[in-house]
């Protein structure tokens, strides 16, 4: 029980990573030693300490002269397996082992191929006692995004829509009216923060004219994705302004021109989620929402790729409109927000 513990401590300050450190997972560390926790960390930024850095200075910092009495008495709690190898930072498990600390308890093993069990290796090579596998579903869960990068080569997509209570997605002449709350776009604005990309389709730049920020909430602006195989959208559009950087998938040309980047794509016409999924996963997108409209959902939903989608039902009906995309997945959780009705779906077979 006390391993549990301890492990959602992990898991609560990993999640204060979120939409920092992507490509890399979100990961917490918790070092407990003598019946307390004398450190903890998580990894804040990419590029940045990992989580086990971050709370090994804390230890060091906080008791000087004593931490190093201290660690090899200790027991660190980590939410992913310490990393084995040189990237952007030193091999956390070296640190470990370094400090000689007693024991290492791991949540999930880290599937990247230049881990997957070598940290947890390094570690019981040197004699230090390892224990894995502890609260594995939560921490998993936690890293959906990290997890479907590495073993599914993809990006983890999450469609978003909303729909009028009689299931209209949008009105049959292009002009923008609300479906959802105010409260359901700030939560909307939310969930950008936390996530690499937003795509959307030609018609729903034509339409909205969105500028596909997170101006109703604190935090990073995603990356805009924008489908648009001839090049129709004018330059005056709110997606061309210097909020965030734009990637137009397209047929015509690629050029770059200041945060405006154009990938060509040959016959977009055949297999495009799949060319897309592909194309984000080289460019090191790790999760993306899809935010409509109407056709482009259904092509990923029709693909298979799609892991969640956030649905937000009106309580308010219109006479005509565009049919909402159907999708079928196991609800995993209905709530209020504001006048709305949110459900959230999973992919089965994601």
């Amino acid at each position: 029980m006390l391993d549990e513990t301890y492990m959602r401590r992990c898991l609560e300050l990993a999640e204060m990573g979120m939409g920092n450190v992507s490509p890399n997972p979100m990961v917490g560390c918790v070092i407990v030693a003598d019946g307390r926790i004398i450190g903890e960390g998580f990894h804040r930024k990419i590029g940045e300490a990992h989580a086990e850095v971050n709370a090994v200075k804390a230890v060091i910092d906080q008791y000087g002269d004593q931490a190093e009495d201290l660690f090899k008495r200790a027991t660190v709690y980590v939410s992913l397996e310490p990393c084995a190898h040189f990237g952007k930072t030193p091999p956390c498990a070296d640190l470990l082992i370094r400090h000689r600390v007693k024991k290492v308890v791991i949540g999930n093993k880290d599937p990247f191929s230049e881990v997957d069990g070598k940290g947890i290796e390094k570690l019981k090579n040197a004699g230090i006692s390892v224990v894995q596998g502890v609260l594995e579903d939560s921490c998993t869960l936690l890293n959906r995004r990290f997890f479907t990068r590495v073993q599914q080569q993809r990006p983890y997509f999450i469609l978003k829509w909303a729909q009028t209570a009689n299931g209209f997605f949008a009105p049959l002449k292009r002009n923008k009216e609300w479906i959802s709350s105010g409260m359901a776009k700030k939560l909307t604005h939310k969930w950008r923060t936390e996530e690499d990309a937003i795509l959307v389709g030609k018609g729903t730049v034509l339409a909205d004219n969105p500028q596909l920020n997170t101006r109703e909430w604190t935090g990073k602006n995603p990356v805009r994705l924008v489908i648009d195989k001839n090049l129709d959208i004018p330059v005056s559009a709110a997606i061309f302004n210097s909020d965030a950087k734009t990637v137009i998938f397209n047929e015509i040309k690629t050029e770059v021109i200041d945060n405006i980047h154009y990938i060509q794509m040959e016959d977009m016409q055949f297999y495009l989620p799949q060319k897309i999924a592909y194309q984000l996963y080289l460019m090191d997108i790790q999760s993306v929402i899809i935010e409509g409209g109407a056709f482009m959902l259904s092509l990923f939903i029709n693909a298979g790729l799609w892991d969640e989608a956030r649905v937000f039902h009106s309580s308010h009906s219109w006479m005509t409109g565009i049919p909402a995309p159907e999708i079928h997945g196991f609800i995993e959780e209905v709530m209020n927000v504001d006048a709305d009705r949110l459900l959230i779906y999973k992919n089965i077979k994601s």
